[in-house]
């Protein structure tokens, strides 16, 4: 047995305490009806004028519900409105309209019938401005405009309805002085009364509560960033750059506490800079500098520790009402990040994940605390048991969530992702859950521990994928160009979720970085790998041939006449196959290239002992979504003889997904040629088609989907490549396609 297929049975066995604590403790609720599922994943573009251009940019930043429960309204920053979303039917909201403001909306709540929305309208970051807009929940209109007196941010209401804050960042210009401050004017708390219809009363008076002098970081300049209200009608509010928290009696006016956030520190993390998500680092004592705030109960609050301006120590703290923090979350939130492939590697040397948000609701009679990761497209909900908490789901999310919004009384969870540009196919969304199912839909695949770094192997990205012919239930994956090092992955797919168990890197061969689409089993040992290449970036295309060690033994370019004709789609999938007595490697071209008929793309055949090319032309369906955008082959896998299966997809995602099936092909019949004349043409023929499973969870139905394997037992598995948390939600579907016998 190699080395790497030995590591399969020694890795599962290590420890980490904290991941295995929280893997065991949502194991043992799976009975008892307490996770979320995903309801819808509502892009924004929808809620639009009738007429108006999809592509018109829109966000989803903070929300607030209607008291029944029954609609959303969040802040559309870029539309310069609040939007309004009908949600009495979970699985199929509906827009219930626009009110257009005059400026940028920074936040909502609602008291009564009524929304409240701060509005900034600064002329600059000297001369801040901004105001209070009461807006009718039922007519959609504005009718009442109180001034604040500068940048508005966060907007709370206290539980009795008497009060509304808002924290008056006035933000500082990070392009001057390199964004340190102090920055004049400061901040301050805006704190309004409300009366019986919940109309403000002292519209024309707000009562500003100064924050000035209260820290150490900066004392002349708070920046206030984020407000709660507890039922004793005490406010707190997150200095976020002065690394400070502050609690205010509202019904006086007054500071009656506050303290330094504090620092924090985490071992075992992704640190360095460099595209990886391995926890090879650490920080030590960093400002936890942080951003949301949500109390638990009147006695104890909650903090995402997203930083700003110099620290961030990516977890969230609990703490007392009088400072002591009861419990650090350390580096469980980027513990979760890698295990579940989420790591935003591009981050790992600034902030992380970046926790930001932070809310608090009832669900099943529990109290549950909701975190999520800005950075790595996820929320953590955990069970609230006076001590630390127990962790229960990891909820995938769109493209950098932002508000979170629990509606208990409808046992519904919202979150509103605020990532908006059409042009990189990443649209503003609110993902909306349901509370009571009996297991988690997601994770599909997860990783184990590494045992030289301690923490979970990192991984995302996963492009091509094999299944191992000797061993039940074993696959092999391989991550693409987006991480710094060209990874092997070998996965235990025999349960319910599958786990990433080992990994090996690649070494020894020429390239400085490969860009592995594909990976096949060598049958003399070993594998077969095929590296894109890039013709811009002066990226070679590989057939390479490596050892079970991950060394490279062979770098096998294409033919030089081939290359002349290249474009940046190029090798994608790849398997070996006997034919004529000789063993064969088979490559995928993922389009056509210069010298190929419109819709067709290469295969392309080695001889290893003649060291020949030989190829034949796969017909490529016309492009179906209304996006337009284009098809292209993803991977080739074989499956017995000269037949083989083959993923063919678009490169559209969400509701523009239209093309994302499994087709099979024969080469009995077909004569591979060489380059120069006319190639033969394949028969295909479409045995899946892949969107109803790739939909099935209500996410945002992805565009890669990457990898397809057939393991020792005849089950077929495909995977999807979340592009590393880049511009992308970060979700991987593992998914189990059936038996083989029921798609040849």
């Amino acid at each position: 047995m190699s080395p790497f297929r030995k590591a399969l049975f020694v890795s599962g066995v290590v420890s980490f305490a904290v991941l295995g604590a929280v893997s065991a403790m949502a194991e043992g609720q799976k009975e008892q009806g307490w996770f979320f599922s995903r309801a819808a994943t509502y892009p924004v573009y929808d809620t639009l004028d009738a007429g108006a251009d999809p592509k018109t940019e829109t966000a989803a930043e903070i929300a607030a519900t209607s008291q029944d429960g029954r609609f959303v309204v969040f802040t559309d920053s870029p539309g310069e409105a609040l939007v309004f979303l009908d949600i009495a039917f979970p699985a199929s909201p509906d827009p219930a309209g626009r009110t257009q403001l005059a400026g940028e909306p920074t936040s909502v709540a609602v008291a009564g019938g009524m929304a409240l929305a701060g509005v900034n309208t600064s002329e600059s970051y000297v001369k801040p401005s901004g105001h209070l807009a009461v807006v009718d929940m039922k007519t959609r209109e504005i009718v009442q405009i109180c001034d604040v007196g500068g940048q508005p941010d966060s907007v709370a209401v206290s539980p009795d309805g008497k009060f509304v804050a808002i924290a008056i960042e006035n933000e500082r210009d990070e392009d001057l002085n390199d964004g340190v401050i102090p920055q004049m004017p400061a901040g301050y708390l805006a704190v309004f009364e409300l009366d019986g219809k919940h109309m403000v009363d002292n519209c024309k008076s707000v009562d500003k509560v100064g924050l000035s002098s209260l820290a150490k970081v900066a004392p002349s300049d708070p920046e206030p960033e984020f407000v709660d209200i507890n039922s004793d009608n005490i406010a707190v509010i997150t200095l976020q750059e002065n690394n400070h928290i502050a609690l205010i009696d509202l019904k006086r006016g007054k500071v009656i506490e506050h303290f330094s956030a504090g620092v924090s520190s985490a071992k075992a993390i992704p640190a360095k800079k460099a595209r990886l998500s391995d926890g090879t680092g650490a920080i030590h004592d960093e400002p936890r500098e942080p951003d949301a705030v949500a109390w638990i109960d009147n006695a104890r609050f909650v903090t995402a520790n997203e930083g700003d301006y110099e620290g961030g120590s990516r977890g969230f703290t609990i703490w007392s009402k009088d400072g002591n923090v009861l419990y650090d979350s350390g580096a469980l939130m980027e513990v979760l990040a890698m295990k579940h492939g989420h790591y935003p590697a591009k981050r790992a040397h600034k902030k992380g994940t970046e926790p930001e948000g932070v809310a608090v609701g009832e669900f099943g009679g529990e109290r549950f605390i909701f975190v999520n990761s800005e950075r790595a497209n996820f929320v953590a909900a955990f069970r609230d048991t006076g001590g630390a908490p127990q962790f229960m789901q990891f909820l995938p999310t769109h493209v950098k969530p932002e508000g979170l919004l629990p509606i208990g009384k409808r046992g519904l969870f919202v979150v509103a992702n605020e990532e908006d540009s059409a042009k990189d196919k990443v649209r503003a969304a609110l993902s909306i859950y349901r509370f009571g199912a009996h297991a988690a839909e997601y994770p599909t695949l997860v990783s184990t521990i590494d045992r030289d770094t301690r923490a979970p192997i990192g991984w995302g990205a996963l492009s091509g994928m094999v299944g191992d012919p000797k061993l039940d239930d074993i696959v092999y994956a391989v991550s693409d160009s987006f991480y710094d090092k060209a990874r092997i992955f070998a996965i235990d797919a025999s349960g319910s979720v599958a786990k990433i168990v080992s990994h090996v890197d690649l070494f020894g061969g020429t390239a400085k970085r490969y860009d592995l689409e594909g990976i096949a089993m060598r049958g003399q040992g070993g594998f077969w790998l095929s590296s894109e290449g890039h013709p811009k970036k002066k990226m070679k295309h590989y057939l390479l041939q490596v050892e079970a060690s991950g060394e490279v033994e062979q770098e096998i370019e294409l033919p030089k006449a081939l290359v002349e004709n290249a474009v940046r789609f190029s090798l994608e999938g790849v398997a070996e196959y006997r034919s004529g007595g000789l063993d064969r490697v088979i490559v995928a071209f993922q389009r056509s290239w210069k010298d190929d008929p419109k819709n067709m793309a290469k295969l392309g055949i080695y001889t290893p002992k003649t060291k020949s090319w030989a190829f034949v032309h796969y017909p490529l369906d016309t492009p179906r979504s209304p996006a337009g955008g284009w098809v292209g082959l993803s991977e080739i896998t074989h499956v017995k003889g000269e037949e083989f299966l083959l993923l063919e997809r678009d490169n559209q995602s969400g509701p523009d997904a239209a093309i994302k099936q499994v087709t099979r092909i024969s080469l009995k019949d077909v004569k591979p040629a060489p380059l120069g004349g006319t190639l033969p043409v394949v028969n295909k023929t479409v045995v899946m088609d892949l969107l109803p499973q790739m939909s099935a969870t209500n996410g945002w139905t992805p565009d890669k989907v990457e990898g397809l394997a057939i393991t020792k037992g005849g089950r077929v598995l495909a995977v999807t490549d979340n592009d590393g948390v880049d511009d992308a939600s970060g979700d991987t579907l593992f998914m189990d396609l059936g038996s083989i016998n029921e798609l040849m």
